[in-house]
């Protein structure tokens, strides 16, 4: 059965939280996402705000004094000669009331009481100070981790508590394992003064961490339970996205970069990720978009996974030529002859987001095939 001609829509990557997320917004509730360290809460808040296209202001709480919020008071005096108080507001609640968008309290947890205290008609009036807000434009989000978590945490007061729909963030390593290879559509460049990691070398390094989460998926989060360990290293995807960096920074080679990734995750994850790599024995995927006849489907699901990851990434990042585009597709659709649909499909999904709306890509009938139930379920075919 032929496929019939589709178009292959760019889509940014949603994260499950979004209908969360919209559904408090519209509603006009205050939302106060829960978590542990390093789980990525804010990473989430900020992602959906740019794809929902609104400004978004991060404000520390623990970092800001009362009067930030309940307004900084000034005497001036009037025609008459008579003193009055006004309250202002700080430049951030200016800002969000003339443009809208999301004012972000992160670390909330980590704000004193009197900062809270002076944080519960902001939440629930969108009133800084003397400043009123729209409440059509502004809404207001947070972030916290649990007080025994957080870096000199106080518990919630009630009254500022009660102003909340509460909603505790998990993460799901299946989830973050598909989205890490392409970091959510937006990877950093990571530079400093002109020196630092390849965008090719660390997308080639977050496919091999995605792999090797989505084959340890109890190891993308391990805090430990042991409290005096907990001020070291331990897995997270915070440190993961670290780990990644250091590794794409020494070209792939673990035994060399094994202390940092250590000071990243820990000792027994790093050890046991560095082992698991070099047991994968990848080819290079460079060869394979070259070559991609040679493309033979392992045996062992994660190796799978991470040279078919890898294969897509690289056809991306390499700039998405028509010969890497029909490539890579006859690469999955081997993988997908060999039964191996189900590994191949998050490649596939990679591949038909970087399409977009390029024309000069023709739609690999034929190969596209096995994978359509999976595309259209992502929203990445038209009907």
């Amino acid at each position: 059965m032929k496929a019939k001609t589709k178009t292959v829509k760019a889509q940014e990557s949603a994260h499950p939280l979004d209908g969360v997320l919209d559904s408090a917004t519209h509603a006009r509730v205050p939302l106060l996402l829960w978590g542990p360290p390093g789980v990525g809460k804010s990473a989430a808040v900020t992602a959906w705000a740019r794809r929902r296209g609104l400004p978004c202001w991060t404000v520390i709480a623990s970092l800001r004094e009362p009067a930030d919020f309940g307004g900084l008071p000034l005497v001036s005096r009037g025609d008459n000669g008579q003193a009055s108080v006004t309250f202002a507001p700080p430049r951030f609640a200016q800002e969000a009331a003339e443009q809208g968008g999301v004012i972000f309290l992160d670390e909330l947890t980590t704000a004193p009481p009197a900062v809270q205290a002076a944080l519960l008609r902001a939440v629930v009036d969108k009133a800084f100070g003397d400043l009123e807000m729209d409440p059509d434009k502004v809404t207001i989000l947070a972030a916290a981790n649990p007080p025994e978590l957080a870096a000199g945490g106080w518990d919630l007061a009630p009254p500022l508590a009660n102003r909340f729909l509460h909603h505790t963030f998990a993460v799901n390593a299946s989830d973050w394992a598909e989205a890490f290879p392409g970091y959510w559509g937006k990877p950093p460049s990571l530079t400093f003064q002109g020196r630092g990691v390849g965008e090719d070398a660390w997308a080639q390094a977050r496919s091999l961490v995605a792999a090797f989460v989505r084959a340890r998926p109890q190891l993308l989060l391990a805090l430990p339970t042991d409290e005096s360990r907990r001020g070291g290293a331990w897995p997270s995807p915070r440190s993961w996205d670290y780990a990644s960096r250091l590794l794409a920074g020494a070209n792939g080679a673990a035994s060399r970069v094994l202390p940092l990734l250590i000071g990243c995750v820990g000792e027994g994850v790093a050890v046991e990720f560095c082992h698991w790599l070099r047991e994968l024995d990848l080819p290079d995927p460079d060869r394979l978009l070259a070559a991609p006849a040679s493309y033979v489907h392992p045996a062992q699901t994660d190796q799978a996974y991470a040279i078919l990851s890898s294969v897509a990434q690289r056809a991306v990042t390499s700039g998405l030529s028509v010969g890497r585009w029909k490539a890579a597709w006859t690469i999955l659709a081997a993988a997908a002859q060999a039964g191996g649909t189900d590994v191949a499909a998050v490649a596939a999904r990679t591949l038909a987001r970087a399409r977009g709306d390029r024309e000069d890509l023709p739609l690999p009938r034929v190969e596209l095939t096995p994978f359509l139930p999976v595309l259209r379920s992502a929203g990445l075919l038209s009907q």
